[in-house]
């Protein structure tokens, strides 16, 4: 339990330093613009993204911009996982 605590906190300072570096923010739960997201609403914002293979194509629904954008605030290491995305 531990761990996964400090994983997520390390996490959220990443996002949070990366868009005080920037000088960006993003909508939170009421729309309004933070630079202070938790790491629980990104999560939720990553949500509904589905990888449909299609005559030997991928392709992914519900990507935005949004989403590319905070995905561009994570570490190099985590693009890989959407890289098929991006």
């Amino acid at each position: 339990m531990g761990s996964s605590l400090l994983v997520y906190t390390l996490a959220q300072r990443q996002i949070r330093a990366a868009l005080k570096e920037s000088k960006s923010t993003i909508k939170n739960q009421l729309g309004k613009a933070t630079d202070h997201p938790t790491l629980r609403w990104i999560f939720q914002r990553f949500q509904c993204i589905n990888l449909v293979k299609l005559n030997n194509e991928k392709h992914v629904s519900n990507w935005t911009q949004e989403r590319d954008f905070i995905l561009h605030l994570l570490p190099e290491y985590c693009l890989v996982y959407y890289q098929s995305i991006t």
